[in-house]
């Protein structure tokens, strides 16, 4: 498992209250909303993190 760090990030009150919203419905935490959201937008850039040795 990769380690993870803690970032600040600021977004506008309805962003924030979409994303949760998002989150609720797919059953995962906020944070993890966010992450999922990151992770699928840099596979769909083909800019996703490799893993080690590849």
């Amino acid at each position: 498992m990769s380690k993870k760090k803690a970032f600040a990030l600021r977004v506008n009150e309805d962003m924030l209250m979409a994303i949760e919203k998002w989150a609720a419905d797919e059953f995962r935490s906020t944070n993890g909303q966010i992450e999922w959201m990151l992770m699928k937008s840099l596979k769909e850039a083909k800019r996703d993190p490799k893993k080690k040795g590849e």
